[in-house]
């Protein structure tokens, strides 16, 4: 992922996601439309995470693509704010 612009950017997104719905992540982090894939990928070698989570509700999911817990933040998140 291209981490030369603003800090901001890598942020973990902060997401509302419905149970049992799949979803997929970016982990190449050439998407528009991060956290999320967008097929940006293709040609590269790396290919989306698909997932879904037991409950609906906010979720924080990775941008920096440097997470222990992919798709999810596994940063301090203590300047987050609550949805």
């Amino acid at each position: 992922m291209d981490k030369s612009g603003p800090e901001s950017t890598l942020l973990p997104a902060q997401i509302q996601l419905e149970a049992n719905k799949r979803y997929y992540w970016c982990q190449c982090g050439l998407s528009q439309i991060q956290p999320f894939c967008d097929g940006s990928h293709r040609g590269s070698g790396v290919n989306p995470m698909a997932f879904s989570v037991g409950e609906t509700g906010p979720v924080l999911l990775c941008v920096c693509k440097e997470t222990g817990n992919p798709p999810f933040c596994d940063c301090d998140k203590s300047f987050i704010t609550p949805v």
